[in-house]
This record gives C-alpha cells, structure tokens and sequence, in this order.
C-alpha cells in the first residue's frame, strides 16, 4: 500500500502510516496538474485544506481508495465525485474542536481589551493608556449562534470567566440547553440582549449571510461580534457598516468568504475597531498533533483491515451487509435531510419503522444513515456515519426502531416519524427494483418522487391555476423543472394538495419568498438531498 501526503502534516501522521507497513510519499505544494499526474500511484491521499481533491483529480486516481482529511472541513473535495468511483473520505472531526473554542474566547479577549492595536501602536512609539483603555467581560453576556461540539466548549470557556451564556441554535431542544446551563433564545433576542456575539456554526443556505444588516441594527453599541467558525456566515458588508457607523463597538474574524484575503477584498481590515487572524482556529500543536494522529490511524486500519472509521460517505460495515442494505442506507441518509428541514424547533424523539423484508435485514446501518441525512444540513463535515447516533444522543434525542414482517403495497418500506417542538412530521420511502430509491408518503399526502438533487417542497390550496402559476413563476425566476409530483390526501380530502419539484438548482431566500407569497400557497421548503 502507498499514500501520498500532499499537505503539511505532523510528523507522528508519518510515522503511524510507516508503522503500519505503509510506503509514503510526502510531496506538498503541488499544482493541480502535478497532482494528477501522479496520483494513480496511490492507494491513500492525506490532505489538509491546501490540496483540492477534484473530479479531474479522482477522475486520473485509478488505485486510490480512501482520502483522508487532517481535519473537520471537507469543502475541498468532492465528495459525490469520490463516492462514485468508490473511494472512501473520512475526516478527524474531533481533533480541533478545543482549539477552535479557545480561539473564539482568545479574540474575544483581544478584542475587550485592545490588545492588538495597543501593541501596533506602543512599537510605533506611542504610549496612549486611555485610548485603549477595554472592560471587564465578568457578568457580560455572550450570546452563541450554534451549540454544538465547539459552541458548547465555549460556553464552558466562558462559564469560567464568570459570563452568562445564552444561545440561538434552533435545532437544539430547550431542556437539553437548559441542562448545559445555557438559555436558548432566538435570534432577535439574542441580538438584542447579548454583549458579545461568537459564531460556531457551519456555512449552509439557511447560516450564509445568517448576521446582516437587520441583525446588527437590533444589536448594543457597546456589542462585539466574533466569527472563528466559517466565512460567509456574517455579510461581510453589512458588519463593514455596522462597524464604521457605530452600531457595535467591535469585531473579530478568523475566517472570510473568501480566503485569503487580504485590504483590497476586505475593506474591514482598514477599520480601527476590527482585529482579525489568518483562519487560524485550528492552528495549534496541539491541534495539529491531534489530527494528523486520528486521520493516520484511521487510514492505516481502513488499508490494512479494512475498518472504516469516521467516514463520510460510507458507513462503517462489512461489504456484505452493506450490498444488501446499501440501497435503504442511501434512501434514508435522504430522508433525513429532508426531515430536518420539514421539522420545526428542536427535534425530541425519532421513531423508525422497518417493514417487510427490510426488517429481516440488519438494519442499524440504515438507522446511522438516516441520523447522518438529518444532522448533515445543520453540521455539514462535522457529522459522520460514526458520531452521528453519539450527536443524536447528545441533543437529547430518542430514537426507537420497529420491525414488521407485513407491508400491505410494497416488498420493503422505510417509515420515519419525528417528534419536534412545532409537531411530527411522517416520511416513508422505498425502493424500486434495487437502486431506485422512492418516497411514498409525506405526512398525510401520498407521492411518487425521486428525492435527488435541489427539490422544493410545496404546500397548497387544491384549486385550479397553482401549478400554472408555480411553474410559470419558477420560469421567470430562472429556475427549471427537472421533475414534479403531485401527492394526494391519504383522507381524501381534497382541499389540500403538496407538490414536490426536482429542480436544477437550489432557490435562494428571495427566490423562496416569492415562492411563498403566491396566492393559495401556504408554504414552500426548499431541499437538498
């Protein structure tokens, strides 16, 4: 077995892999085209965030068979490109997650106390003691836009400092918040009460531009705002805004839209109240050592025995298991995104049902799937087919599976029933022939549909001229209809009606809103499967 190492990487990576009995090639800095040249030599390709893992890149990687990132993010590679020709892609999820929160509470700090611009000026000469003079973050309020692994680590951090925490995170449920001390708010309220603002959130269609214009207006004058979490969460623009009219008092980032950058791209480095680092969240030894340690390791296993760990493409069993179940795994890794974005407030209880010949299959592979699907459009890399039942369980989650011999219409059906704080929602699924994955039913309405690709999901009044309308709308928008179906009332009740679309791309809010302000529809989902 050979694996190339394209990016920087610790040393003890290295050596776990030789260890191994594992031949390695450390070359990084590589063009593209260098890359592609030689990556048929390899079985495995470790890589931080430098190397880009294209389709032209897998397209010519004739042996490779895993890749492995030192790391959480995964936007470097192209990951359907690689589950296409087989390759496995697993990540080190955990391995940062301490540094990214002392960061956040380290700038935070930078920030209340000046510390970076009274250092530039005392090396120019200066002594000026009450220019940047700071206060005291004892009994403030941070307010945290995401509690998950990271956010919780930095309340934790902050509970230390003698701060109150309160958070927005509306995929958490409120007495598991209550439990980690933390009062759970929305958004609005949190931009009007908290002192200071830290993001620990991934970069997704609903968190892109999630802090904007109206979020800074309802915000303190003396509110600081820290982002060590993604670039594209805050509208750059609109914190440009806030910053140099008065509207809050300070900001830190660790991460841009756009990376690197640099006074020409970012015009608040030119602002006096704005510190900011080079994306260096993860950027400890500690860290580092960490990573490089977990992604060898599990490569090393996965090319000698061929355990899969921390994978996010495929789940961790046997090849026979999986030839038999595989097809279920991917319809209900669909499923669940659909669900999370069906479900309102926090998710409390999951019920899976498992009938007819899938219930005479091992099927907790198609359960760890399902919870993958969910979480996966709120966390992004950060869930895997391995952590997602420890994230379930950690939220505060129950999830119970049934199995019944008996299914009245279809040889299998995969039913899922989710309980959230605005209600449950119900989904069943299929699959035709053996790849052909289906969905039946949706809450009360019974459909045909593939679930691929960007689909919009809408609720309707059944009278005449909807659909005329909706499509004549998505038209002038832009935007094409690949495929729709029209679900039926399971009741017959005829007043309502769902229609569900495969469109060609995904609408944006604007685009949404349109959607939704159209006569005799009472609402428009978009989703990403």
């Amino acid at each position: 077995m050979k694996v190339l190492i394209s990016d920087a990487l610790a040393e003890v990576g290295e050596k776990i892999l030789r260890d191994a009995g594992i031949e390695v090639d450390v070359n990084t800095g590589l063009a593209p085209e260098e890359l592609k040249k030689i990556i048929g030599n390899y079985d495995g390709l470790v890589i931080r965030s430098a190397t880009k893992v294209t389709a032209s890149i897998i397209e010519s990687a004739d042996n490779l068979k895993i890749v492995g990132r030192a790391g959480i993010g995964l936007d470097n590679v192209d990951i359907p490109a690689a589950s296409k020709r087989g390759i496995v892609v697993m990540n080190a999820p955990d391995g940062n997650a301490i540094t990214a929160a002392e960061h956040a509470i380290a700038m935070m700090m930078s920030l209340t106390r000046n510390i970076p611009q009274a250092t530039a000026r005392l090396k120019e000469g200066g002594w000026d003691k009450k220019k940047f003079q700071g206060r005291e973050v004892t009994g403030k309020t941070l307010g945290i836009i995401g509690i998950g692994r990271i956010g919780a680590i930095a309340a934790d951090r902050a509970k230390g400092l003698r701060m109150k925490i309160m958070a927005f995170d509306p995929y958490m449920p409120q007495d598991v918040a209550e439990k980690m001390g933390i009062e759970l708010v929305s958004l609005e309220e949190l931009c009007k009460r908290a002192d200071y603002f830290t993001v620990h959130v991934p970069l997704t269609k609903e968190t892109a531009n999630l802090i904007s214009d109206a979020e800074f207006k309802l915000m303190k004058s003396e509110a600081m705002f820290i982002d060590c979490a993604r670039g594209g969460v805050v509208d750059e623009e609109a914190l440009y805004r806030a910053l140099k009219d008065g509207e809050i008092r300070g900001a830190a980032l660790d991460v841009f839209a756009s990376e690197p950058t640099s006074l020409e791209g970012t015009p608040l480095l030119s602002l006096p109240n704005f510190i900011c680092t080079p994306h260096l969240g993860a950027s400890t030894s500690e860290a580092q050592v960490n990573v490089a340690v977990t992604i060898c390791e599990q490569m090393a296993d996965y090319l000698n025995n061929g355990t899969v760990a921390n994978a996010v493409n495929v789940p961790s069993v046997s090849a026979d298991v999986i030839a038999k179940v595989g097809p279920y795994a991917d319809l209900a890794e669909k499923m669940g995104a659909i669900h999370m974005e069906l479900a309102e407030g926090g998710i409390e209880e999951i019920t899976i049902e498992f009938d007819g010949e899938l219930a005479e299959m091992t099927t907790t592979p198609v359960t760890v799937a399902f919870l993958k699907g969910l979480f996966t459009p709120i966390l992004k890399e950060a869930v895997n087919f391995v952590n997602a039942p420890m994230i379930a369980k950690e939220r505060g989650i129950k999830v119970v599976e049934a199995k019944t011999s008996d299914s009245d219409v279809f040889t299998s059906l995969l039913t899922v029933k989710i309980k959230s704080e605005g209600g449950i929602n119900e989904i069943s699924g299929t699959v035709f022939g053996k790849k052909e994955p289906r969905l039946v039913r949706i809450n009360s309405f019974r459909l045909e549909a593939e679930p691929a690709g960007p689909m919009l999901f809408v609720s309707n009044d059944d009278v005449p001229g909807v659909i005329g309308t909706l499509g004549v709308t998505l038209g002038t928008l832009g935007i094409n209809i690949s495929k729709m179906t029209v679900g039926q009332e399971v009741s017959g009740d005829s007043s309502r009606n769902v229609i569900l679309l495969n469109t060609d791309q995904l609408l944006n809010k604007k685009q949404l809103a349109e959607i939704k302000g159209l006569d005799h529809i009472t609402d428009a989902r978009v989703l990403e499967v």
